[in-house]
């Protein structure tokens, strides 16, 4: 089955918490703080396969989750959780569902992107030990992993992009190019998903895609055209390929304007997309038939090529000139930028929101920090108040008009307002 997009939720690990214990030995009766660092969450990895075809296995499972890091030992660090590799077709976008922002185009084999970042470990007691704060009992929780909503959308990636009503030959001229080997009937019929082949031109190879039919309307969803007319905006050349000899007596001159003025509606980019004719099925027409369809094909600003893709007459000069167009095309730079979602640790934005019932402290860098706070330990509540207080959190809030008692949260916890550090 071709799937070519889908929605699935990716969860990293969140981090391991750091451990709070102190070195203890015989005749060492003042061991110092010896607790290490929590083990780091694991990522979700997307990485571009040119094996895999579709996107069918995410019918299967739509929710990915990491593991945790392992919390640490005493002085042993915990245990980075493993990555969790997620392989997908060559040519797959990855937006956030969310937002809608687009945050990658893996349109090369083996490219990777981490999807979902798994939190860092929490730090032991060891970390906070200065020369003040020699027996310090503060250590942290891991931080939280991300979440992300990604629409997954699959544009497939070919050189060149057969196109045409249904039943206009696609199919036969692919097979007759390359090995491919779609499914082909002498009956009214229409590919219900997109071949790929590999066409060798000389000593220079290129990939030819053969689209399903379009039909009147697809630019607006009708039939299978607005579904897979995303794949041809990734080909650099299209054949557009009209059938001479229409088995429902339809006039093959409407028919190309029927496509043109879809492929206009669509896009106006893919309108203006290199392209040729490729007047199929010449074959069952006499030579003066043909004649008089190539003249008027070529009234209309087109270079047409009349071919019969089940002998194979004329098909070798279409594909050279096929082959000149692809050299003389430029290949789009389309080198992504591949930034894991939640990777800006150093995301400094925050803001005080003043609410009904209190005031909220909004911002990744805040609410991380308190996640990775632990709570109930009373040294590590007063680090906290401390480091709000540098970072003029406490300040804002007081400026807002909170006063000692007033219920402010951050994230999922709650706290009551004091700018008493004790």
């Amino acid at each position: 089955m071709f799937l070519d997009e889908v929605v699935v939720e990716f969860v990293s690990g969140r981090g391991g918490s750091g451990a709070a214990t102190f070195h203890r030995e015989k005749f060492v009766p003042y061991g110092g703080p010896n607790g290490s660092d929590g083990g780091r969450g694991g990522n979700v990895v997307l990485i571009a396969d040119r094996a895999k075809r579709t996107l069918y296995d995410f019918k299967l499972k739509r929710r990915f989750r990491a593991d945790d890091g392992e919390p640490a030992r005493g002085n042993k660090t915990g245990r980075d959780a493993q990555d969790i590799e997620i392989h997908v077709p060559v040519g797959t976008l990855v937006t956030n569902e969310e937002t809608g922002e687009l945050m990658a185009d893996l349109s090369a084999d083996g490219m990777r992107f981490v999807v979902a970042k798994g939190g860092k470990g929490g730090y032991g007691n060891l970390h906070y030990t200065s020369s003040v704060r020699q027996a310090p009992t503060i250590s942290q929780n891991g931080a939280p992993g991300a979440e992300v909503v990604a629409r997954l959308e699959l544009k497939l990636l070919a050189d060149v992009g057969l196109i045409g009503l249904p039943n206009a030959g696609k199919s036969t001229l692919i097979a007759q190019i390359s090995a491919a080997k779609p499914k082909i009937a002498d009956y009214p019929f229409t590919t219900i998903v997109p071949n790929l082949g590999v066409v060798s031109v000389g000593d220079e190879t290129f990939v030819v895609a053969d689209m399903p039919g379009l039909i009147e309307g697809a630019s607006e969803g009708h039939g299978l055209g607005h579904q897979f007319l995303k794949h041809v905006e990734r080909t650099r050349v299209l054949v557009h390929v009209v059938d001479a000899y229409p088995i429902d007596g339809t006039d093959p001159l409407e028919n190309f304007d029927l496509i043109e003025h879809e492929l206009e509606l669509y896009s106006k980019d893919l309108f203006e997309r290199t392209r040729i004719v490729a007047l199929n099925k010449i074959d069952l027409l006499p030579p003066d038939a043909v004649d008089e369809l190539v003249h008027a094909l070529r009234e209309k600003a087109m270079d047409v090529y009349p071919i019969s893709a089940v002998t194979g007459q004329g098909v070798e000069p279409m594909l050279f000139e096929v082959l000149r167009l692809l050299n003389e095309s430029v290949e789009p730079a389309n080198i992504p930028v591949l930034v894991p979602s939640g990777a800006n640790d150093d995301d400094e934005a925050w803001d005080v929101e003043v609410r009904g019932d209190g005031y909220a402290v909004v911002g990744k860098r805040i609410e991380r920090l308190v996640a990775m706070t632990k709570l109930d330990n009373d040294e590590s509540l007063r680090y906290l108040h401390r480091r709000l207080q540098r970072i003029g959190v406490i300040g804002r809030l007081r400026d807002a008009g909170a006063e000692d008692g007033d219920t402010v949260r951050v994230g999922d916890f709650e706290f009551a307002f004091t700018e008493d550090t004790r």
